[in-house]
């Protein structure tokens, strides 16, 4: 489903595709959307070492709001 938000399931395979050592890449062919929007979450919610999918999901509820 490109261009659509991202569920708090995809953010559950991005935070264990990364814990599994994959990269953006694959991470992004197994959830079907582009690099660039694993690479976008990733950077925007801690990078690769810190990234959390309940905290980024927590990021962008809050970020929603705004």
């Amino acid at each position: 489903m490109p261009g659509g938000r991202l569920t708090a399931e995809d953010r559950r395979d991005i935070g264990a595709g990364l814990a599994g050592g994959l990269g953006y890449a694959e991470i992004a062919r197994r959830l079907g959307r582009p690099t660039s929007t694993v690479s976008r979450e990733v950077a925007r919610n801690g990078g690769a070492d810190g990234y959390r999918a309940d905290r980024a999901l927590r990021a962008t509820e809050r970020r929603a709001r705004r």
